[in-house]
C-alpha cells in the first residue's frame, strides 16, 4: 500500500472531521470511502457513456429504432407487472 498526501484547506479539513464523526469513522476512513465512491461513480458514468455511444452507432450503421411513444408504452407496462410485448424497431424519420 502506498502513501499519498492531499492539501486540504483547513475549512474543509474540520468540515470532513466533523462528517466523519458524524458518520462514526475516522477522518482517513471518510476520505478512503468518498474517494472510492467518487472513483465508482466516473467507472459508471464512463461505461453508460460507451454504452450510449455504442447504441449510437447502431442506430446510424442500421437506421433503426423505436418511437418513444412505443418505447413508453412498453415500460410504463413493464413497470405497472403488466404483460407487453417489445415494440419493433423501424426505420428512423428523417
Amino acid at each position: 500500500m502506498s502513501t499519498t498526501t492531499i492539501r486540504i484547506e483547513d475549512e474543509l479539513k474540520a468540515r470532513v472531521a466533523a462528517a466523519a464523526q458524524h458518520a462514526g469513522k475516522t477522518a482517513h476512513a471518510f476520505i478512503l470511502d468518498a474517494i472510492s465512491q467518487t472513483v465508482e461513480q466516473v467507472e459508471l458514468d464512463n461505461a453508460f457513456n460507451a454504452l450510449a455511444d455504442q447504441r449510437w452507432a447502431n442506430i446510424q450503421a442500421s437506421g433503426k429504432t423505436v418511437a418513444w411513444d412505443a418505447a413508453k408504452t412498453y415500460l410504463t407496462a413493464r413497470a405497472n407487472g403488466e404483460p407487453a410485448r417489445k415494440p419493433a424497431a423501424r426505420k428512423l424519420a428523417k
